[in-house]
């Protein structure tokens, strides 16, 4: 093979491995940033967790608008299944098994956990929330 075809070959590579993520997730970048901010706010961060992302995105809150007590008012109990807005809009599924591009942009993120936290909970989602909730979606 020609030095130009090797070289040609290895930046391909490179390009993707770096589009993915040092884990091969599309998401680490986004959990990436929020693990910054969380030790940024928490200097006894230790990482995140699905367990706690599965016990957000399931537990009912009475802090937020009625309507939306939980994630699951919208989501469904399933995250591989399709949700619906209260209007009646269709919602992919929150799932990354079904759904990979969730999760990979963070403005994108930013906006939905902003409108949903609120809605939900009453108030911001914390970066540790966020990276939680993240990381339970990446095991559905």
């Amino acid at each position: 093979m020609k030095a130009t075809h090797r070289l040609g070959a290895w930046v391909i590579v490179a390009c993707c491995a770096l589009a993915r993520g040092a884990s091969g997730e599309p998401q680490q970048p986004l959990l990436d940033f929020y693990a910054s901010e969380a030790k940024a706010t928490d200097p006894a961060f230790s990482g995140f967790s699905a367990q706690r992302g599965e016990q957000l995105f399931r537990t009912h809150f009475t802090t937020g608008k009625p309507d939306t007590p939980s994630c699951t008012a919208c989501h469904t109990t399933d995250p591989k299944k399709v949700g619906q807005t209260r209007a009646g809009k269709d919602i992919d599924p929150m799932a990354v098994s079904l759904n990979p591009k969730r999760y990979t942009d963070q403005a994108k993120s930013e906006k939905w956990f902003g409108r949903n936290c609120n809605n939900v909970l009453g108030r911001e989602c914390t970066a540790t929330e966020k990276g939680d909730f993240i990381t339970f979606m990446l095991t559905q």
